[in-house]
């Protein structure tokens, strides 16, 4: 029952093959027996699951129950979940327990959907590896001894590992890609603005964004149907109705054009993850689509540009974090100087408080100008090679990441080293376009993604493009070692 996908459950579900209740029974076990070896969870609601999953019965009973009602998930733990601990992977918000719901939340009970608890994450979403989590990191499925990638790992891990069939998750920088190439799930990072941020705790809101990792495209089509809604609550989400995205899986790609940018098969590209990737584009021009050579000039300035953006906004976001507004409080402070200073020393931890210094000093005054000023500019002429390259193509392909999952603690040691794991991903983030990142083989007997970026707001046509890839191939069924 585990190896089934959410498409699998629904129609599962409503020919009553099986109950709501049975499956989150056995998902439940699952996790319980599981997990010790994954650390993909912070909190498992069972008990509540259980009463939702019986809810959910009920109304497919009744005969008018939405598409997901009594399909289970997991949230990120990043989005606030009423009455359930919301840590952020994070010490500091350790006993957090919000009075709501985040509207992607709240979209998926109105949805009918059943949440088996929160995924473990990079602390605020901060990092490529999962192993910056207050709970500990979190483990490949793939190979226990490797990192599944962050910040989503927790997200990606659980869905590798058939603990659950699908997740949310959020992507900053690539947090929802990059852990997907590295477990051989499948993710997608909407355009910005298409999903609601209210009620998902904020790392860098101009590049921050919702989306969902499963296991097939047509899965992640079926989450985004019920994650992208227009929000009056967040007025950087687009007014945008809901939107059926299952509607066009299953058009024919024929003269489909490709943009592949040079770019992205240079110097610090695995060789066996660039083969995977050819062979992948090659079946693409089998499929009917047309490859075009296309050039991004400035993506070598993406990370640069990234991380003084984004830690600025984090440095703004965080300060809230103090001990008297939110967040931990030390123990017997001798003064308000103590207060703050122990609070956010003992409640952040190394990898947080170095982007925070970080986004100060790009902000301070005589270094705006220099640095922060500097990288937006950046980011204009970034997002202009991609306007540019969406003149001549209908998508973008390439490598998600430039290796396969890394050993735990291998890059500890040299945060640069850390920051170029998500070099093909940042660019899309800092352009507000949508991506996503599917399975297409094996590097070194590790998973290996297919970057597919797409142009503003055509993820309709992006997840049809993922779906006949995977018609095609049989890379999103692999199963990791450790989830038989």
């Amino acid at each position: 029952m585990h190896q089934l996908t959410i498409a699998e459950i629904v129609r599962g579900l409503r020919d009553r093959q099986f109950s709501s209740v049975e499956i989150t029974s056995h998902l439940l076990e699952r996790i319980q027996q599981l997990d010790g070896q994954y650390n993909s969870f912070i909190t498992v609601t069972g008990d509540q699951a259980l009463k939702e999953a019986a809810a959910a019965d009920a109304r497919l009973a009744e005969g008018n129950a939405h598409a997901l009602c009594g399909v289970p998930i997991a949230h990120k733990d990043i989005f606030c979940t009423n009455g359930v601990r919301t840590s952020c992977g994070s010490k500091m918000l350790d006993n957090f327990v919000p009075p709501y719901d985040a509207t992607v939340v709240d979209n998926f009970q109105q949805a009918g959907a059943v949440s088996l608890g929160k995924t473990n994450m990079d602390e605020f979403a901060m990092g490529s590896s999962n192993e910056s989590s207050f709970y500990g990191p979190v483990k490949n499925p793939w190979d226990v001894q490797r990192v599944p990638g962050g910040s989503s790992g927790g997200s990606a891990a659980a869905v590798a590992a058939r603990l659950v069939p699908g997740t949310t998750a959020s992507d900053t920088g690539g947090s929802i890609r990059q852990p997907a190439a590295l477990t051989g799930t499948t993710g997608l990072k909407p355009t910005y603005g298409r999903v609601s941020r209210w009620g998902m705790i904020a790392f860098a809101s101009s590049l921050d964004q919702g989306g969902p990792i499963t296991r097939t495209a047509e899965d992640a089509a079926l989450m985004l149907s019920v994650m992208a809604s227009s929000d009056k609550k967040d007025s950087t989400c687009l007014d945008r109705p809901a939107q059926d995205y299952t509607a066009n899986l299953n058009d024919s790609i024929q003269g489909l054009k490709i943009g592949v940018p040079k770019e992205y098969f240079g110097e610090g590209l695995d060789s066996e993850i660039g083969a995977r990737v050819q062979e992948a584009l090659k079946e693409y021009e089998k499929l009917g689509a047309e490859l075009v050579e296309i050039s991004l000039p400035h993506t070598h300035l993406a990370v640069p540009a990234y991380y003084v953006i984004a830690p600025a906004e984090a440095s703004a976001n965080l300060s809230r974090f103090d001990g008297v507004r939110y967040g931990y409080r030390c123990e017997n402070p001798a003064d308000l100087r103590d207060l703050y200073m122990r609070s956010r020393g003992e409640g952040f931890g190394e990898e947080v408080k170095r982007r925070i210094l970080v986004g100060s000093y790009a902000l301070s005054a005589g270094y705006y100008d220099a640095y922060y000023n500097k990288a937006q500019q950046v980011r204009r002429l970034i997002k202009q090679d991609f306007v540019d390259a969406f003149s001549k193509v209908d998508v973008i392909m390439g490598p998600t990441a430039p290796n396969p999952a890394f050993k735990l603690g291998e890059k500890n040691a040299d945060p640069v080293a850390m920051y170029l794991e998500d070099i093909y991903t940042i660019a899309t983030n800092l352009a507000g376009l949508p991506g996503m990142s599917l399975p297409c083989g094996f590097a070194h007997n590790l998973p290996v993604g297919l970057q597919i970026t797409g142009n503003y707001l055509d993820e309709a046509r992006m997840l049809n493009v993922a779906h006949q890839f995977q018609q095609a191939s049989d890379w999103h069924q692999k199963s990791a070692p450790t989830a038989e």
